[in-house]
């Protein structure tokens, strides 16, 4: 079950993110802002190191891929949470397209494990880019304070790539592992 490729630096880096959630989960749900706040950060920039490492140095796998996906939806539910918790007041106007976001996000998530049963692991340069706009944006929020502009800048790009996700999944027969988005998966005939 374990061999050489199972302990590579991104795959050590992605079970860091997910042995890490109870802790970031502790402190957020205590109110230690500042503490929750540097080890998201240390998440957000883990989460870039893994794929850059993985890409860079040829140790892409199956099982890093799917160790990525799931530490992200932990990053995701924590930085959602971090949100509720420290940051609702600043919130609360946009309330409604970022319940939405929050929807679609659950939705591409429950669809994968009903339909493929196994948390999606797509990878997609939409939710890539995503990923990154909005780990700016966390990181502004507490830094700097919340930027209406930038605030639709993430959310408009979040809400279109889980769109594109949701798409995808109901093309494919199989859930697929670095899928880069629906213009390739159309182009390549993968459906």
């Amino acid at each position: 079950m374990f061999n050489k490729k199972t302990f590579t630096i991104p795959n050590i880096l992605s079970f860091y993110r997910l042995i890490s959630f109870p802790v970031l989960l502790y402190f957020a749900v205590n109110k230690i802002e500042k503490v929750f706040v540097v080890l998201l950060i240390i998440n957000l920039v883990t989460d870039i190191l893994d794929g850059f490492i993985a890409r860079k140095f040829n140790m892409q796998t199956e099982l890093g891929a799917r160790l990525d996906s799931i530490a992200d939806i932990g990053t995701y539910i924590l930085a959602i949470t971090g949100i509720f918790i420290f940051k609702i007041d600043d919130f609360s106007p946009y309330l409604t397209s970022f319940l939405v976001f929050i929807a679609l996000f659950v939705f591409s998530n429950l669809l994968s494990l009903l339909k493929f049963k196994r948390f999606p692991s797509l990878h997609l340069y939409s939710w890539k880019i995503g990923g990154y706009i909005q780990g700016f944006f966390f990181f502004v929020l507490f830094a700097f304070g919340f930027n209406t502009y930038f605030y639709y800048i993430m959310i408009g790009w979040g809400i279109a790539a889980f769109l594109e996700h949701i798409s995808i999944q109901l093309m494919i027969h199989q859930m697929k592992s670095d899928v880069k988005g629906l213009y390739w998966l159309l182009k390549d005939k993968e459906v």
